[in-house]
């Protein structure tokens, strides 16, 4: 299958979701670590339950050290609402051992001053954070030209045919990376997830009420007759 990743392409389908979803770019200047290990506690759940265990957790303990050590029950039960809790719990805690050993102290500054890739391996170097949880960080808060690839931005890229169905998430990040402007990685990022959230669901999109209607295979089909609601586009 041939991958379209002509910018101009991208530029429009940027331009478009600016259109129907409004200016999403939103880089934080605040609390690296905080925005880690908000992060962690997002993977795989909704955003709802994100925020209800972000507050326990800063709430029930007064720093980063007293999180570190304590028990993983008491972290697990601080997050519950996040899912998970004791492999987060554990996320967590690694995280935080692998920047103060880094740092001696709980700070993510440092990884400013890396390459980009360098960055993301040392973040990864962390058991359970992987390609998504890292690039958020460098993205949203060093402004690095990485692009976050969660399960909504997979999902349209692979109905946009930006990369091929196939791709592993890993492969997604990849390729995106390559393929979208860094200028526009955050903005665009940020755009997909709402298009995600709110017309191009997993089942039952609602694309053809937008103008992204027009960059979708999925939606093609569809008014083909080729699909139903419930399938998922063939690879070509």
């Amino acid at each position: 299958m041939k991958i379209d990743k002509s910018e101009e392409r991208i530029r429009n389908i940027h331009e478009d979701l600016l259109s129907v979803y409004g200016d999403q770019d939103s880089h934080d200047d605040s609390d690296g670590v905080r925005q880690l290990l908000i992060t962690i506690l997002s993977q795989n759940v909704a955003d709802e339950n994100t925020a209800r265990a972000s507050e326990n957790l800063f709430n029930d303990f007064k720093d980063y050290k007293a999180i570190e050590e304590a028990s993983i029950d008491q972290v697990a039960d601080s997050i519950n609402p996040a899912g998970l809790p004791e492999t987060k719990a554990q996320r967590i805690q690694r995280t935080l051992k692998a920047l103060r050993e880094e740092t001696g102290s709980y700070s993510v500054d440092f990884l400013g001053k890396m390459e980009d890739s360098e960055a993301q391996d040392w973040l990864e170097d962390i058991k359970g954070i992987g390609p998504k949880t890292a690039s958020v960080l460098l993205n949203f808060h060093f402004d690095a030209d990485v692009m976050p690839v969660d399960t909504h931005v997979e999902r349209i890229a692979k109905r946009f045919r930006l990369i091929p169905f196939s791709a592993s998430n890993g492969k997604a990040h990849e390729l995106l990376n390559e393929a979208v402007p860094h200028e526009i990685k955050n903005s665009l990022h940020m755009l997909m997830i709402e298009h995600g959230k709110k017309n191009c669901t997993a089942r039952n999109p609602t694309c053809q009420e937008t103008r992204l209607k027009k960059y979708c295979s999925r939606n093609k089909l569809v008014e083909n007759g080729d699909l139903t609601p419930e399938e998922y586009p063939p690879e070509e």
